[in-house]
């Protein structure tokens, strides 16, 4: 795992400022903490970050083809590199490593811009061409690794890992892009493409980009995407048998290695789910790992511990408080713009204890996507139903009218905070899904922004992402499209930001079988009705793991990986939280609207309502423009 940045003069051959590159590459050396490269050549250059993982001898970057004229700097892992490999020799091409990375080059070599379609696994990567004079950036399926550029005025493109690699440059202009601002108070990330800056753009998944010396600037171009079409070929009695068998061989991909490896063990299904699939294939105990809370509502490693002694892994636990908020400043600059999941912060702290033992980590993340397991899909699947009882133009009224009168209700059991559901079934079904995983509504970002922000939106709402990714929807059912969604947001914007960031501060490859590609497409043909069965979320997954898993790790209530804010900012974080949300950052933004502000903080604080998620998003936004922001040009 490693971190790639890079500078290309669009225009001509103007040299390579070597000491700015060098200070882009620092920036991300958590990110490869074992060696560092960089290639110049006139009017480009490739700098690279290294963790060895694979080829540990041999495979240091930027790496080139026999005759130097194709260069290139990879952040990821290629699975199955050894098959395209030989692939690549029976068409004459010769290797002079074992390295994943080669690969990459020669299979460019052979195929171009469809090199990115044989290649299965996670990366970013930039190829630099100088014979076509062609620089070639290209992203995975998924977007489990990052990749960011911009294009300044004087025709310098900068690409790199994180969003910090590229602040270093002194051309880049940090403006704030409103829409930005409207996303994340939203949904709590800033989705792809845009970065927190105006100029300053996310690769996104399954995307590539090239860009010529002397070339009109180009856009980027979508190479895969995911269709959820039922398979028209499968035999539903063996689809457990099935499924497991190509979990299995998923795994089995992501243990390769030449350094230690193990596990995230948290004790939901996904996570032990995986190390049962890895005790399998491996002949010594799977090395795992998880941390607990002291609070009972918020501890699952006892649960961990069940499946450790089951197949009796090298299990090490670790209890943290959960007033482990001196993190919260330190996530601004992980992140380098606002994110608001306040898990990032229990993920750092697995991904440190994990360090101590392995340099590689299988997770379970991507499962709750791909077989239906959030909880958020069964109340949308139910709101539905209830859709289709009456056409739009009856519900809007009619519930539109209910949900502005309903009491907001915080204290009530949740069947009678019917308020959000009212408001959710006057909506269309991408509006209600939208609504429903929304951090702050459509009326309270309206009341939380000051007039000047709202003038400068000019009526734009974070609803048109999820609109975007809506459009390209290749399916014919509605808890597939809301996967979908999820995969093309939520799944990248929040979920594997937050886990690469928080395993590369550690210098920690972490790595996801259960979104691998191929896995991904076969079981985006599973009948939607065996996801979600009635109650049970995940059913057709569950099933298959009952002959690896205890009854109660597959089929207990979903935990999560929260902490308690509601309490903290009433509690321990109390003046902080005041001290910070009506402070001078936030007034002096011009972005907020501080009667409201004040309102929010005074009602949470004195239990009338509950506001501990807006609080805590306008408090990373706060942490961040003080780190971040407050002191560049708006």
């Amino acid at each position: 795992m490693c971190g790639i940045a890079g500078i290309f003069d669009t225009r001509g051959l103007r040299p390579i400022d070597r000491p700015l590159l060098e200070r882009m590459n620092q920036a991300q050396f958590h990110r490869g903490p074992d060696e560092g490269g960089t290639f110049i050549a006139p009017g480009i250059g490739l700098a690279h970050r290294r963790l060895s993982i694979i080829d540990v001898s041999t495979g240091q970057q930027p790496l080139f083809n026999q005759d130097r004229s194709i260069c290139i700097v990879f952040n990821g892992e290629i699975y199955n590199f050894q098959s395209v490999r030989a692939e690549l020799q029976a068409l004459g091409y010769a290797f002079q490593t074992h390295s994943d990375t080669e690969v990459i080059v020669q299979a460019w070599a052979a195929w171009g811009e469809d090199c990115v379609r044989k290649l299965r696994g996670m990366f970013a990567f930039a190829i630099w061409d100088t014979r076509k004079e062609i620089l070639f950036l290209a992203r995975d399926r998924l977007g489990i690794k990052p990749l960011f550029y911009t294009l300044l005025p004087d025709g310098q493109f900068l690409f790199g890992s994180e969003l910090k690699v590229i602040v270093e440059h002194p051309g880049l202009r940090r403006s704030l892009d409103v829409r930005a601002v409207e996303e994340y108070f939203a949904l709590g990330y800033v989705p792809e493409p845009r970065t927190i800056y105006g100029e300053v753009c996310k690769l996104p998944p399954a995307h590539t980009l090239t860009i010529a010396r002397g070339g009109a600037a180009v856009q980027p171009k979508v190479y895969w995407d995911l269709s959820f079409y039922p398979a028209q070929d499968l035999d539903h009695s063996r689809i457990g048998e099935e499924l497991i068998a190509r979990f299995k061989e998923t795994v089995d991909l992501h243990l390769m290695s030449e350094v230690p490896l193990g596990a995230f063990l948290s004790g939901g299904v996904d996570s032990s789910g995986v190390v049962a699939m890895m005790a399998q294939l491996q002949s010594e105990p799977v090395n795992t790992c998880a941390i607990g809370f002291n609070e009972k509502n918020f501890n699952e490693s006892a649960f961990a511990q069940q499946v450790a002694d089951l197949y009796r892994t090298n299990h090490l636990t670790k209890i943290v408080e959960p007033d482990d908020f001196d993190l919260i400043d330190k996530l601004a600059t992980l992140y380098d713009e606002p994110y608001a999941d306040s898990s990032a912060m229990p993920t750092y702290r697995v991904c440190e204890l994990a360090r101590q033992r392995v340099t590689v980590a299988l997770s379970g993340d991507g499962g709750d996507e791909t077989f239906a397991g959030y909880r958020r899909y069964r109340w949308h699947m139910n709101e539905e139903r209830l859709r289709n009882l009456l056409p739009l133009g009856i519900r809007r009224p009619l519930f539109g009218f209910l949900g502005r009168v309903y009491p907001k209700a915080d204290w009530a059991p949740r069947m009678l905070r019917a308020k959000s559901t009212f408001q959710s079934l006057a909506l269309d079904s991408v509006q209600g899904y939208f609504h429903s995983v929304s951090l702050l509504r459509d009326e309270q970002r309206q009341a939380l922004f000051s007039q000047g922000l709202q003038r400068e939106l000019q009526g734009y709402n974070a609803i048109e992402v999820f609109r975007r990714h809506a459009a390209n929807f290749k399916g014919d059912d509605t808890l597939s499209l809301i996967q979908y969604l999820d995969f093309k947001t939520y799944l990248v914007g929040d979920i594997l930001t937050k886990v690469d960031r928080a395993s590369m501060a550690h210098a920690l490859e972490v790595r996801v079988p259960l979104l691998d590609h191929v896995f991904l497409e076969w079981c985006a043909g599973l009948p939607a009705d065996i996801k979600l069965k009635g109650q049970s979320t995940k059913d057709v997954f569950k099933k298959a793991l009952e002959p690896y898993l205890p009854h109660d790790i597959l089929y207990r209530p979903k935990m999560g990986f929260a902490v308690p804010l509601a309490h903290w900012f009433r509690g321990p974080l109390r003046q902080r939280v005041r001290d910070a949300l009506l402070g001078d950052i936030i007034a002096d933004s011009g972005l907020f609207n501080m009667d409201f502000v004040a309102q929010m903080v005074d009602q949470h604080q004195s239990g009338r309502r509950d506001f501990s998620t807006p609080m805590w998003t306008l408090l990373m936004y706060e942490s961040f423009a003080r780190q971040c922001f407050a002191s560049s040009p708006k």
